[in-house]
């Protein structure tokens, strides 16, 4: 009988997002298969320190465990991580160059699972620390995960694909500082009220406002400026929101297409995880050719960030002409059973488990896809 595949769960983290991060853990920890997977987390605490757990080896562990997961009181601290940070004791401002090549062996890991919403962790950041440290995860790549992340460059490279998107404007807190009115002016210009106010790097509608004038506006980009040093405001558009979820590496298959219905004016935080009043209508009531359309554009997304693993892209179904507007992609989405992209696998056929062994899958068959590229250069 083969061994066990050992998965490393990261989740936590310093982001906004945290306690999404920790739902989406505690779903992952009690629905895995043990008789495939043992399961070692890794905790990452508001401040940044890294912390684990005692491998899971069936549910009844898994129990225990989960009580830790809930907040950074008294939660054991650990150098499991030594390997990779050359044994320093970790607290968040670890340098790269203290990365040792010691990969997942020494961990005794075979493949991460990089559960972490937002900022340091769903931009880039972590998937470079195990890109750097040679170890197996699961989702999107450095590239894919900073574009998902920064909503200006990942719409600047959905306008290069030739994608629908909605106007949109963009600057940083000392663009905005030095010429305030010059940007009020553009805004007010190009986009008029209302409008939606977001910060660049950031998930889980946290941050967003919605501007219906000029007061409104300035302090929409003051809230915004808590969260990023850079802001993207957004037409309004009278709109559905559609969702499809998007599976693989370079040959990627979408999902059925689902909609969401928010109790709130938009689907802002509190619509999303607070008041379980929003529903998700799975699949979307919509005619086949715009669904068709919608899942074509998902994947064109998808491949345009160079994406891999896992994504789901959202967009705006015009109300009255149908016409169809790509909002955002997000490389680490939502991962409870109840959340839209597992849902809207299991719709399609998928179920939760499956759609593990599939994520696990194709972190391994990436990784060992690169085992084969030669990084450097020797002359003879």
């Amino acid at each position: 009988m083969s061994r066990k595949i050992r998965i490393g769960l990261i989740y936590g983290g310093k982001s906004g997002e945290h306690d999404v991060s920790l739902q989406t853990a505690l779903a992952v920890m009690k629905a895995v298969d043990f008789t495939k997977y043992e399961i070692t987390p890794f905790y990452i605490s508001k401040k940044g320190e890294w912390r684990s757990g005692a491998p899971l080896l069936g549910p009844a562990e898994s129990k225990e465990v989960l009580t830790f997961s809930t907040g950074d009181a008294g939660a054991p601290a650990s150098n499991a991580l030594a390997p990779i940070f050359g044994g320093i004791q970790t607290k968040g401002d670890v340098a790269v160059s203290s990365i040792t090549s010691a990969g997942a062996e020494d961990l005794g890991l075979d493949v991460v699972f990089p559960l972490l919403h937002g900022t340091f962790g769903e931009d880039g950041t972590i998937q470079g620390l195990l890109e750097m440290a040679n170890i197996p995860y699961v989702g999107a790549g450095v590239l894919a995960s900073a574009v998902g992340m920064d909503k200006v460059m990942m719409k600047k490279v959905f306008a290069q694909e030739g994608l629908p998107q909605c106007i949109f404007r963009h600057f940083t807190r000392t663009e905005w500082e030095k010429n305030r009115a010059y940007h009020l002016m553009e805004l007010e210009t190009a986009i008029g009220y209302p409008c939606f106010v977001k910060p660049a790097n950031l998930g889980s509608s946290v941050g967003i406002s919605k501007a219906r004038n000029q007061e409104e506006l300035i302090a929409a980009v003051a809230f915004a400026f808590q969260y990023d040093r850079k802001v993207i405001i957004e037409e309004n558009i009278d709109a559905r929101e559609i969702e499809v979820a998007v599976l693989g590496n370079d040959e990627p298959i979408a999902s059925v297409v689902g909609e969401i219905v928010s109790s709130n004016e938009f689907y802002d935080y509190k619509a999303k995880y607070l008041d379980g009043k929003s529903a998700m209508i799975i699949p979307a009531e919509i005619s086949q050719e715009v669904s068709d359309e919608v899942r074509v554009l998902a994947l064109r997304a998808f491949l345009a960030v160079d994406g891999s693993g896992l994504s789901r892209v959202d967009f705006f179904l015009g109300k009255i002409d149908q016409k169809i507007y790509i909002n955002e992609i997000n490389t680490m989405p939502g991962f409870t059973p109840f959340s839209m992209y597992p849902l809207l696998w299991q719709e399609t056929g998928k179920p939760y488990k499956e759609l593990l062994d599939d994520l696990i899958r194709l972190a391994l068959e990436r990784h060992a896809a690169k085992q084969n590229i030669q990084y450097s250069f020797d002359a003879e």
